[in-house]
């Protein structure tokens, strides 16, 4: 299972066990993923670590002086 991590700006968007979908932007050197609609998003990753799935399912909300973060969870 991979795990990525996603900034999320305000609480309560998302809750640990609902199933989420990823829509991929492109960079020119690099790939970047939203949970639609628009709820959160990664940073970017290199061509050679992009993502294979497009649907996970969220594993935990993380809060701490930085803001909200959300771990997902794929099955590559």
């Amino acid at each position: 299972m991979r795990e990525m991590e996603f900034k999320m700006e305000r609480s309560g968007l998302l809750k640990a066990g609902d199933h989420v979908t990823i829509t991929e932007g492109v960079l020119p050197s690099s790939y970047y993923y939203t949970i639609d609609p628009s709820l959160a998003m990664s940073g970017n990753f290199p061509f050679n670590e992009r993502l294979l799935k497009r649907e996970g399912e969220v594993l935990e909300i993380i809060q701490n002086d930085r803001g909200f973060y959300v771990k997902v969870g794929f099955d590559e």
